[in-house]
């Protein structure tokens, strides 16, 4: 494919996952009256179902990091961001992407997602932020049901089909672009037109945002500048401009409302440096692995945040390269700081299991779980469990964390192999139907569950149980059978 046609298209693609222009001068971030309605195209009800069809699809087509310590990490500083914006309107769900370029994105009912090359671009927590914050006030402005309005005016498109393939394309272009390119023919022009005045949009309303979370407010320009930077010294521009167009008025516009906002001395917390250094050693290329040499050199020259985040990134690699004697010898030193560290403790957890001590594991994450209860570490006690042949044991953790994280793969995967281990066949199978479902395979988790009703003993307890959320995902299929037309 040419440049100029990706181009092209990956403008588009932004233009459709985004926005409809707003002319305003004051700096309220509410949704105005402009004589388009969202809520004539499509209600927050119907955001929420569409947000749910396309998460699962998004599950089950592209590299989302499953990293118990990264997704809290991001949904913790992304309802930080949320709790201070106006107009919120649904929840958020924040996903990370295992993807090289650098690129953010966010769509139908809060749901926000992050290339995970944003850690290795983003020099401090209040630039990462400022990402983040844009794309929330683009779910908090309803551009995507607005532009949908706008666009049903002139050239309807059959939305399933072109949605389905701006996601496929968000997570992995080159499959997603043939997709969308007949779906899209005829409609671009008046599109691309109104699709700058809309990221400046975003770019206004997320600096209110990122300043009332206690942000600075420079990060958002600091970033765009350094994007801006890399166009002048590269033949390709990142991907985030081809979704995020910048030309030098969005720059300018960002940089002078920055100005006329207090510019706080701040420091990045230190989850901040613990989250780069981790993507960078367990999720980045040969490329970047080199360029975390060089950031760990410079951390352990730097404040005491940087210092523990160098040791932190030297014990991940170490366990990575599965050197676990050297691995060891690092996080018992930063457990002698910090012992009831859930990033400590999970890479320690690592580290056991790697050295066949699993029971090492256990039981530092006993003494750890008496002491706070963190989903990190009682999926991570599961695991130590389950490494330690004790399937019962990990049976009651993951009864209890299923229930409070019902959207979470993990733990699912995790039930599959407990009750596989304890020869509970039909359980196996209806923890096996949930990952499906989760993953947008609902045939096959309803297939699942049904060999596990057919070996139950009519009436009981246990098939209805299944036979109840047989029902639950027939009702979904039905939901989501119009966004799956075209």
């Amino acid at each position: 494919m040419s440049l100029a046609k990706s181009t092209l298209i990956a403008t588009t693609i932004a233009a459709l996952l985004t926005w409809h222009s707003l002319a305003l001068a004051d700096v309220a971030d509410t949704l105005p009256d402009i004589g388009t309605t969202a809520g004539d195209t499509l209600s927050i009800h119907e955001e929420l179902q569409m947000g749910d069809f396309y998460v699962r699809e998004l599950r089950g087509s592209a590299p989302l990091i499953d990293d118990p310590l990264l997704t809290q990490y991001i949904n913790g500083l992304g309802q930080r961001l949320v709790a201070n914006a106006w107009s919120v309107k649904t929840p958020f769900h924040f996903f990370l992407i295992h993807n090289d370029q650098l690129n953010a994105f966010a769509f139908f009912g809060g749901n926000v997602v992050l290339h995970s090359a944003l850690f290795r671009y983003t020099d401090n927590e209040s630039q990462l932020a400022s990402v983040m914050a844009h794309e929330i006030s683009h779910v908090t402005q309803r551009h995507l049901a607005r532009a949908m309005a706008e666009q049903q005016k002139s050239a309807p498109l059959t939305w399933g089909g072109a949605l389905g393939s701006i996601l496929l394309a968000m997570a992995n272009p080159q499959a997603g672009m043939a997709a969308l390119t007949g779906t899209l023919a005829g409609s671009r022009q008046g599109i691309i037109s109104f699709t700058q005045e809309n990221e400046r949009e975003a770019d206004r309303i997320g600096l209110q945002v990122l300043q009332r979370a206690g942000f600075d407010p420079q990060a958002m320009p600091d970033f765009l500048q350094k994007l801006a930077d890399q166009t002048r010294y590269s033949t390709l521009p990142p991907e985030i401009l081809l979704t995020h167009p910048l030309p030098d008025s969005r720059l300018a516009d960002a940089r002078n409302r920055a100005n006329q906002m207090p510019h706080p001395i701040l420091q990045s917390s230190q989850e901040f440096y613990f989250a780069k250094v981790r993507i960078m050693a367990m999720y980045g290329s040969e490329r970047e692995n080199g360029q975390l040499d060089d950031l760990l050199n410079r951390y352990e020259k730097g404040n005491g945040r940087e210092k523990l985040a160098a040791t932190y990134g030297r014990a991940v690699m170490f366990m990575q390269a599965k050197s676990f004697d050297n691995a060891h010898r690092l996080v018992t030193q930063l457990l002698s700081q910090q012992p009831t560290n859930p990033w400590f403790l999970d890479l320690a957890t690592d580290v056991d299991i790697g050295l066949k001590h699993p029971e090492q594991a256990v039981k530092l994450l006993t003494a750890a779980s008496a002491n706070q209860a963190n989903p990190v570490i009682s999926v991570n006690l599961a695991n130590a469990y389950l490494e330690a042949k004790r399937p019962t044991d990990a049976l009651k953790i993951l009864h209890r964390y299923t229930w409070d994280y019902p959207d979470d793969p993990i733990g699912w995967d995790l039930m599959v192999q407990a009750t596989g281990d304890l020869g509970m066949t039909n359980e196996q199978r209806f923890a096996q139907a949930q990952g499906l479902a989760l993953s947008g395979q609902l045939d096959q988790a309803i297939r699942a569950l049904s060999d596990a009703s057919g070996q139950e003993k009519t009436g009981s307890l246990a098939q209805q149980r299944y036979d109840a959320r047989i029902d639950q995902l027939r009702l979904l299929q039905q939901r989501f059978r119009q966004y799956q037309k075209g």
